[in-house]
């Protein structure tokens, strides 16, 4: 989950705009947890690994 969409209980302001000590933390938070994909879009994960099921299923092909 990205903190663009979230809004912030405590000031009901977006948690990226980092108006209150709550939405500083969250956003903190946040950016530590996103990681190596954090950042990727799911659609983008699985359309890669759509292509790379087909590249080893034509891999597995042409050795046979």
């Amino acid at each position: 989950m990205t903190y663009d969409r979230l809004v912030c209980a405590n000031c009901a302001s977006p948690v990226s705009e980092g108006r209150c000590r709550v939405c500083r933390a969250s956003r903190e938070r946040l950016q530590q947890e996103e990681g190596p994909f954090g950042g990727v879009s799911p659609l983008l994960l699985v359309s890669a690994l759509i292509v790379l099921v087909a590249a080893l299923a034509l891999l597995a092909n042409q050795t046979i």
